[in-house]
């Protein structure tokens, strides 16, 4: 006689699947005792370190760890760990800084870390202003709007641009000549293709001459009679092929119909004055620095 079939003996859990039948066997001991520890391990967590969201925070836990705290003493060593190179900053010109080499290297990698959480929103993580034509200076070449010496990034970034923050930000607003009705079309078309010309593209010659009377009568106290700009109006060059706002004919008319007005906050009541020196040095020494 053949002996019984003992698989029918132990019990399913009712599934049958081409004749394959699911036993009900029990969970190893091991994988259950491990399991009801981590429920146990869990428990203890809850009571014993931040874990339940609330309202307004989460439960603190008994043990009163707080991974804010843990940050907050790590800046607070990093802070004084650079106090001394940071006086030293104050301490120490500001043309004279690049020609102190630790100071200089301790001052350009402070700023790049600083301009990295500050500015490459705007300017981009290489300083190269994002994308032409998107309104954020390029701050690797040498066309500056306002200046380009360290003295003057610093005066920049303390107080910024066109801002209410500050009242000593720089200030300058260009008439949006079309919108305000200064310049009518054929004028405005004119003094473009004048600007077309003096930048080196292509443009209609008859109507450039016709509008280098219209530049020199309404940009020229601006911008310079050959278009070379003025920092100290923070207008700038257009007889160059480097725009803010971009620089074909388009681009152009629609700057000269409804004028740009771009905005960069201070940051007085942000870094400090050693700090404002470091971002400084790292933007002075880019390659565009005056």
């Amino acid at each position: 006689m053949a002996a019984p079939n003992k698989k029918h003996d132990r019990p399913t859990t009712g599934h049958s699947w081409d004749g394959i039948e699911e036993f009900d066997n029990p969970m190893p001991r091991w994988w259950l005792w491990t399991f009801y520890a981590t429920i146990i391990w869990a428990v203890v967590y809850w009571i014993l370190f931040p874990a339940w969201p609330l309202i307004n925070g989460a439960t603190a836990g008994v043990l009163g760890y707080s991974s804010r705290q843990d940050v907050e003493a790590e800046m607070v060593a990093v802070d004084e760990a650079n106090a001394g190179w940071y006086q030293r900053l104050l301490d120490t010109d500001l043309n004279a800084i690049a020609e102190d080499p630790e100071l200089q290297r301790f001052a350009v990698n402070a700023g790049a870390a600083i301009f990295r959480a500050q500015c490459s929103q705007c300017h981009g993580a290489g300083a190269d202003g994002l994308r032409p034509g998107s309104g954020f200076p390029n701050l690797l070449d040498d066309e500056w709007m306002w200046g380009g010496t360290t003295e003057d990034i610093v005066q920049t970034v303390t107080y910024g641009i066109r801002n209410e923050d500050f009242p000593d930000a720089r200030y300058s607003q260009m008439p949006s000549f079309g919108a305000d009705g200064i310049l009518s079309d054929e004028e405005i078309t004119q003094v473009v293709n004048h600007v077309l010309n003096i930048s080196g593209q292509a443009h209609d010659a008859a109507l450039a001459e016709a509008g280098a009377e219209v530049f020199d009568l309404n940009c020229s106290s601006c911008h310079g009679v050959d278009g070379e700009g003025d920092q100290m109006q923070g207008a700038p060059a257009l007889n160059n092929a480097i725009w803010l706002y971009g620089g074909s004919e388009a681009d152009i008319t629609a700057s000269v119909q409804v004028a740009h007005f771009g905005v960069m906050p201070g940051f007085a009541d942000r870094l400090s004055d050693a700090q404002i020196r470091a971002v400084a040095s790292y933007v002075h020494q880019l390659g565009g620095g005056q």
